[in-house]
């Protein structure tokens, strides 16, 4: 008999824009249901694979790649997944939708300017890095997504939630409806 495959949520937006936060309420509100999920995120898997982290476009590639190709596996093997991570180039979450075959997008959107605010304000950061939009607009870092590197937004993401206008549990909460209609 074969097991039914995981499901993957891609959980997309500018730094700062509650990707983590929401990825985290989104897992908690799966888990009060009985839902057992894992998040792969792309902070915690960089800091593992790549300790001092560039973020070239070259480092991009592989630390994408090499999401797809774990949460392929954990699907494959009956895991839900949600991916924590901003994914500035949609070739990143193409990929993964060719690779993942019950797969949605979700794209947490939110003024840049808000996500600046957001980012210099955060304690709790999930293994993010730190000050990343003050380097950047400092001309320490010319890879920020949204200052020195591109964003770009989804052409037909599943959802959009607007992170500026809702709360961390509300956001989740559309998620969660999206991956009910999508998978049940």
């Amino acid at each position: 008999m074969e097991k039914p495959s995981g499901w993957c949520v891609w959980v997309t937006g500018l730094p700062g824009s509650g990707k983590s936060v929401i990825s985290q309420a989104l897992l908690d509100k799966l888990r009060d249901i009985g839902v057992h999920a894992q998040i792969v995120s792309s902070d915690t898997l960089r800091k593992a694979i790549t300790p001092s982290p560039s973020y070239t476009e070259e480092e991009r590639d592989i630390v994408y790649a090499t999401i797809v190709f774990i949460t392929k596996l954990l699907t494959l093997n009956g895991v839900n997944v949600i991916i924590d991570a901003t994914a500035n180039r949609r070739l990143y979450r193409d990929i993964a939708r060719k690779e993942i075959s019950r797969f949605i997008e979700a794209y947490i959107r939110c003024p840049l300017e808000i996500c600046i605010k957001r980012e210099s304000e955060r304690g709790k950061t999930f293994d993010a890095p730190k000050n990343v939009y003050e380097k950047a607009l400092g001309g320490k870092s010319a890879t920020v997504p949204g200052i020195g590197a591109p964003y770009e937004e989804p052409l037909h993401p599943h959802l959009i939630v607007d992170s500026d206008k809702l709360n961390p549990n509300q956001c989740a909460q559309k998620i969660l409806e999206e991956i009910t209609k999508a998978f049940s």
